[in-house]
């Protein structure tokens, strides 16, 4: 649902500046930068606000980059997160980031009520009024302020907005205009002045860091914007560095207007300080009021905009909250719910431990926007072409300092955020339907570190010293018996990289291209489903022959050369063979080593027992049979099997090959107890074919020996003759191996 195109967007760059510099010189400003630069001292403070802004300017950057990459539409930073992310996790954040938006209108309503301190003094003293609880004025001002959101919507917000901000600079006019006995008789500045024993550094860069968090607060009116490319960038960043600025001149003006322990323990110092001392309060409500009023009308847009990705569970409740006023489109319903949560949290009074943990979700949300801008750097799409454009090691530096400021800030409440927001994100990935998640962005970024390490395994030099398997399979009988793709798949699992060719007789067409696009999407789900490791793809060609011949050539999914291929055939069809046998010749010519996989009905059975077959003409075959039995026991299907080793030998030679095989084994380090290795004589009249149907008869798989001489003695018949037992995988190695 696009909630840009229902809206009636007649909003300018103005409204955005506005709404960020009025949250950002905001309560904090007013009540608590006193007591930042009485403790830290005005270095301190400077530092603060540079530290801070390291956090800020990359995350306004990354919005004017992206905003000027895509059209932002309703729900400001939700719809850039979820449109960059994905939806569901998009929708993880975009909840969090409401629930923040929602829970500031009452932190500023409460901030409001404040203002109202000096007066209520007064009233008290004058004609001896008892105690006068403050949500007395906090939970009318919600209630008012909703209805007259809902009843006149934007337009009068951003009306309201302009007079409440002019009362706000002329505060801080007359701030900048006042002067003091102690200003007046100052001598010797100092830039280091602080109470004894203050608070620590990042105890009080907590504390006022909320100040320089308004910045974003202008993207959520991008439904309501003519040209949100243009306003979201100039507002955002002008107000982000207005705000630095006039903040450093706060910080001197205070430094250099009031001794370090007023300015800690008056909260409202800067009544004593500017040239008329009631406009600081009324200043107060001003910032305070503006803020909840920017927050009023970005969150219930945050809230239209979930609910029109229809991430709720319930189709009811995203209808009622994405409906919008007609012609305008302002979120009426999404308003009302809005104003229901500020009252409950002005009502309770007390949220201090929300407020931390809100403000984790504050950090997410930048943390989130530098993170999209760096990935997008690092991704190199070539759709990403924002006219504005920051630097990827700045987004950088704003998504770790945000990581780093929560833990900072608060580890316990950190952790509780992080684990709430994966949470929410679990609970909307089994609701939604969308199934859109982190790899909607981090592809570009695969991709890129994918390329990069596959040049740089191609550069390493290549050697059978470290060996390991990079096999390709090609056939066409997956949806008949998926036996090949099983080896694969335990081939790939941790000690190798496989690529599963399924193979399309034809020539290359519209109707077998869309035939080959819905075979891949059937491998891609069944690889899924297998949790495997293995590559699929499909192949059109006319003949098996150059099936093989173009697969062989193609690189390897690690980057490495393709060093084994493994075709597969059904025992039941022995005739099958000929088309492999017939490209054994150009198989060999690229030095491949080479399996043959016969599939019985009986499959891999248990998983519990391979044997190994060991024939005085597998010399060069042995080492690469053990390697391979060794690799398939690698994976859980096969946790508890066992190798069993039989070699078949004259009756000169049984001493002398146990004790090589023996030594084989343990020097290899290979997990092949010794009591399963089995010497068996050869005798000229027994057909080994016979001792192996005899011994492997209830063996799982079987894995046998061959050589190129015998395919061209005895061709498909090689491999006839083990009708007893299950699956048998024949292997033929390019040249021997060593077991180090």
């Amino acid at each position: 649902m696009s909630l840009g195109k229902q809206t009636k967007a007649n909003f300018g760059t103005a409204p955005v500046f506005f709404t960020a510099i009025s949250t950002i010189l905001g309560a904090v400003m007013f009540l608590r930068f006193g007591y930042a630069v009485g403790s830290v001292g005005l270095i301190g403070t400077i530092g603060i606000i540079i530290f801070a802004h390291m956090v800020t300017i990359p995350t306004a950057m990354a919005i004017a980059e992206i905003a000027t990459n895509q059209k932002v539409e309703g729900g400001g930073e939700y719809y850039i997160i979820s449109r960059s992310f994905g939806i569901n996790v998009g929708a993880a954040i975009g909840i969090a980031l409401y629930l923040s938006q929602a829970v500031s209108v009452a932190f500023y309503i409460i901030a409001f009520a404040e203002a109202f301190g000096p007066l209520i003094e007064y009233l008290q003293a004058t004609f001896d009024i008892g105690f006068i609880d403050k949500r007395l004025i906090s939970i009318p001002s919600v209630i008012l302020l909703s209805f007259l959101i809902i009843k006149k919507g934007a337009d009068l917000g951003m009306k309201a907005l302009y007079a409440v901000v002019a009362i706000l600079f002329l505060s801080l006019i007359m701030f900048f205009l006042g002067s003091t006995e102690y200003q007046e008789t100052l001598t010797d500045f100092d830039w280091y002045a602080t109470v004894s024993n203050p608070d620590d550094f990042f105890m009080v860069f907590a504390i006022v860091f909320p100040a320089f968090t308004g910045m974003t607060a202008g993207v959520g009116l991008s439904g309501d914007l003519k040209d949100p490319k243009k306003s979201i960038p100039y507002g955002t960043l002008l107000a982000t560095f207005s705000g630095m600025i006039i903040y450093v001149f706060i910080a001197y003006k205070m430094a250099s207007a009031a001794h370090p322990d007023d300015l800690v323990d008056n909260q409202l110092i800067m009544m004593d300080i500017a040239v008329w001392g009631p406009i600081i309060p009324i200043g107060l409500a001003c910032a305070t009021i503006s803020s909840a009023l920017g927050s009023i009308l970005v969150a219930p847009r945050t809230l239209q905009a979930l609910a029109g990705d229809k991430v709720f569970p319930l189709m009811k409740i995203n209808a009622y909250l994405a409906q919008g006023k007609p012609g305008s489109n302002d979120p009426i319903n999404s308003t009302i719910v809005t104003g229901i949560i500020a009252l409950v949290f002005v009502g309770i009074g007390d949220v201090n431990v929300v407020a931390e943990i809100i403000s984790m979700f504050f950090m997410i949300t930048y943390g989130s926007l530098c993170l999209i801008s760096f990935l997008q750097h690092f991704a190199a799409d070539p759709s990403y072409r924002p006219s504005f454009k920051s630097k990827w090691p700045i987004s950088l530096i704003g998504a770790l300092l945000c990581v780093y400021l929560m833990f900072k800030m608060n580890t316990q409440y950190a952790i509780i955020s992080i684990i709430m927001m994966t949470l929410i994100y679990i609970f909307i990935t089994h609701t939604s339907n969308s199934k859109e998640g982190l790899a909607k962005i981090f592809q570009g970024v695969i991709f890129q570190v994918s390329r990069q390490l596959q040049v740089f395994l191609q550069k390493v030099e290549k050697g059978e010293e470290n060996w390991r398997p990079s096999i390709i399979c090609i056939s066409q009988d997956f949806f008949k018996r998926p036996s090949a793709f099983q080896l694969m798949k335990w081939l790939s699992h941790r000690y190798g990289f496989g690529t599963y060719i399924h193979y399309i007789n034809g020539y290359l067409s519209t109707d077998t291209h869309e035939k080959s696009k819905e075979e891949l999407h059937r491998l891609l789900k069944a690889t899924g489903i297998s949790k495997s490791n293995v590559y699929v793809d499909t192949l059109i060609s006319p003949s098996f022959t150059s099936a093989v011949a173009q697969s062989m050539q193609l690189p390897s999914v690690s980057g490495k050369e393709i060093n084994m291929i493994l075709f597969e055939y059904s025992k039941n069809e022995p005739q099958n063979l000929n088309h492999i046998l017939d490209n054994f010749t150009m198989v060999k010519a690229a030095d491949f080593d080479i399996c043959l996989l016969g599939s019985s009905d009986k499959e891999f059975g248990f998983m519990h027992d391979i044997h190994i077959w060991l024939t005085p003409s597998d010399i060069n075959n042995s080492s690469l049979m053990i390697l391979i039995g060794y690799i398939i026991m690698g994976h859980r299907d096969w946790r508890d099997a066992e190798i069993r080793i039989f070699a078949v030998v004259s009756k000169s030679e049984l001493s002398s090959k146990e004790e090589n095989l023996v030594s084989l084994i343990k020097a290899g380090r290979l997990p092949i107890s010794p009591n399963n290795i089995k010497l068996i004589q050869h005798e000229e009249d027994v057909n080994i074919k016979d001792i192996v149907n005899q011994r492997s008869q209830d063996a799982d798989l079987t894995i046998l020996g061959f050589r190129e001489e015998a395919i061209k003695q005895l061709e498909h018949n090689l491999f006839e003759g083990y009708d007893d037992i299950g699956n048998v995988l024949f292997i033929n190695s390019s040249k021997a191996k060593d077991i180090e």
